[in-house]
């Protein structure tokens, strides 16, 4: 999430009750997950295995619950007992709940030739291009940012959390929502099917890259990048921080595991189980989803299994 106007150091200690390490003349830009951080940005940590890739992460503000560290130059350190607690905060407070009683808020923006049809609810700070078709009973949820003619059809949720937890054994309840400030972008001449669902970044971008078509009932994790001109046949479901690179086809049921890439222009096969990243260029089948050619002749050989142990046994 980047802030409206930049923050001072001094201002998010108050907010967050924090010991103020470092650079105390900072100001921040921004909060993000480790893996989007860029210049400017707060992040957390809160365990001493990611310590030392945090504070050498691009971050300049840490919120982080020891101060047996070294500070990098340059770096403020936040020093809190609970950085997730934090971190909540701050998204609490820059991207806070806002209760919506009308279908289409007044803060949204909508293109010119762009097609509104009943039922379709819009939040705040929407932005949609022009000459767009949004079906009925669409949802766009607050921050999404859809292009110019996009097609959406009926009953798709745009923009909905991220399903991300943060869990500790200790708590009653162990798993503890990461509260999504972050958006979707839908990039130009992108159609969307019947019934799908896209979530927002935890704290960036989930983003659908111009041209790419979906069919009914596909779900995109968060803060997953799907390229240009990609392909994706009903019932494809995409897990979290994963990118599709420009031209990848992925046939009906497919699944995806998360943080992975799959590269430009491959297909994947109807049913396969995609669990470590994919080369270019190359066609996929099956779980774990592997080169087409060489597993169509794994199960020519299975097939064969009861022949020859027959043989074998005679």
């Amino acid at each position: 999430m980047v802030f409206s106007s930049p923050v001072s150091a001094t201002k998010i200690a108050n907010l967050i009750k924090a010991k103020i390490l470092g650079n105390k003349d900072s100001y921040a830009k921004g909060i993000n997950e480790i893996h989007k951080v860029v210049e400017g940005d707060i992040c957390f940590v809160d365990h001493p295995k990611y310590y030392d890739k945090c504070l050498n992460s691009p971050a300049t503000f840490i919120i982080i619950n020891t101060t047996d560290v070294i500070i990098p130059e340059g770096k403020t350190l936040l020093v809190v007992d609970e950085p997730f607690e934090a971190y909540l905060t701050i998204a609490r407070h820059f991207r806070p709940f806002t209760a919506q009683y009308v279908a289409i808020n007044s803060t949204a923006s909508i293109g010119e030739g762009t097609v509104i049809m009943p039922n379709v609810f819009i939040g705040n700070h929407v932005k949609i291009g022009k000459d767009c078709i949004i079906y009925p009973n669409v949802t766009i949820l607050d921050y999404s940012e859809i292009g110019n003619h996009v097609i959406i059809q009926s009953g798709t949720v745009i923009g909905g959390d991220a399903f991300y937890y943060n869990t500790k054994k200790t708590r009653d309840v162990w798993y503890k929502k990461m509260e999504s400030c972050g958006n979707v972008i839908i990039e130009d001449f992108v159609e969307i099917g019947a019934s799908c669902t896209i979530d927002r970044g935890v704290t960036a971008s989930t983003i659908i890259g111009k041209g790419t078509k979906m069919d009914n009932m596909v779900h995109i994790g968060h803060d997953v990048i799907v390229g240009k001109n990609c392909l994706f046949a009903a019932q494809v479901g995409i897990a979290g921080a994963t990118t599709i690179e420009d031209g990848v086809t992925l046939w009906g049921q497919v699944g995806v595991s998360k943080t992975l890439t799959i590269g430009a222009n491959s297909v994947v096969m109807a049913q396969s189980g995609v669990a470590s990243s994919l080369e270019a260029n190359k066609v996929y089948f099956g779980y774990p989803a592997e080169d087409a050619s060489i597993k169509r002749r794994e199960l020519v050989w299975i097939k064969r299994i009861p022949e020859l142990w027959k043989k074998i046994m005679d």
